[in-house]
């Protein structure tokens, strides 16, 4: 990539900000000037990049004219507050919040060609992570599989609300372990040395926004006409890191070895050897790959297939991919 794009990233405080400004350093991002915007109480504060620290600026009313691009990781009011305004401005946006209905959720492994189906300034949206690495890693595979549902069972990291939720984690962890009475504070009960059945409040029909949001987007990026898709998320005592359990229905028997070797094939994804099984603390996390393992059929039924993935949910599920998406558009279309 040889031309450079002023770019804003919003919410550059955050642990998804951070992971950003990280990742466009690491993968040599062609960045020309880099603005880095948060609310007021994160304002001033300062983030490492290129050798510099550079100076957090407050959000309201910066003039989205100064830059090409902008990526949204600052949750879905700031998203619906000032993304329209970057768009009106002539700016691209890459949304990672899931607030904006309008706008295309990709995911490159699955969808990237969508993009051309669309135009500058582009509205964008990297999907909620746990449907990210789900398209990462079924994209490659809708051909042959015929998929017809995907059951997923998503067991998140604490991380999935933020510095919040690993503060909660931390300070509920500590007080179990120097015997204090816990008082939980962020959510309504322990997390420490639990498991949470829900994520989020409940909406219409007992399901909640999240596992709404993640059926939603696996069905856009996948494209696939007539899917169903269930989702049910809980929230697990680990700081970084989601555990899914996928179940997929396929029209046809599944040939488990063909499947494991074009999973091989695929960059992204580093494919577990029978009798061992990936993990978020051993394996995913701080990794830009997607560990996939427990590859099997259906006990009874030839044209189930059954995977375990784990992945960094903060890293490669909402921050690389914005990236991957940001690069595309670089060397594609702006």
């Amino acid at each position: 990539m040889s031309k450079t794009v002023d770019l804003a990233v919003i919410g550059a405080t955050g642990t998804v900000g951070e992971a950003l400004v990280q990742l466009l350093e690491e993968r040599e991002f062609p960045v020309g000037n880099l603005h880095l915007l948060a609310g007021g109480d994160s304002a001033g504060q300062s983030v490492p990049f290129r050798g510099k620290n550079l100076r957090v600026r407050e959000l309201a009313g910066f003039d989205f004219t100064q830059v090409g691009l902008a990526f949204f990781a600052a949750g879905e009011e700031v998203s619906r507050q000032y993304a329209d305004k970057a768009v009106a401005a002539g700016c691209s946006v890459i949304d990672l919040s899931g607030a904006l209905a309008q706008a295309l959720p990709i995911v490159p492994e699955a969808n990237a060609e969508a993009l051309a189906g669309v135009h500058a300034p582009y509205l964008l949206s990297s999907p909620a992570p746990a449907a990210t690495v789900l398209a990462a890693v079924l994209g490659p595979l809708r051909d042959q599989l015929g998929l017809r549902r995907v059951v997923l069972n998503a067991a998140l990291a604490v991380s999935t609300l933020g510095r919040a939720g690993i503060a909660e984690l931390a300070r509920q962890t500590t007080e179990l372990l120097n015997m204090r009475p816990l008082e939980p504070q962020l959510l309504d009960r322990q997390v420490a040395f639990n498991l949470l059945a829900q994520v989020g409040a409940l909406e219409e029909g007992g399901h909640a926004r999240l596992e709404r949001r993640v059926a939603t987007e696996l069905k856009q990026v996948l494209g696939i006409e007539g899917l169903k898709v269930s989702v049910s998320c809980s929230l697990a005592p680990v700081f970084f890191g989601d555990s899914l359990a996928v179940c997929l229905e396929t029209d046809k028997p599944v040939d488990v070895p063909a499947v494991a070797a074009l999973l091989a094939q695929q960059s992204a994804v580093e494919l577990v050897e029978t009798g061992d099984y990936p993990t978020v603390v051993g394996d995913a996390v701080g990794q830009d790959e997607l560990y996939v393992g427990r590859l099997r059929a259906g006990l009874d039924d030839p044209a189930e297939l059954n995977l375990w993935i784990a992945s960094d949910n903060v890293r490669k599920g909402s921050a690389l991919n914005a990236v991957q998406i940001g690069e595309l558009l670089i060397k594609h279309y702006l």
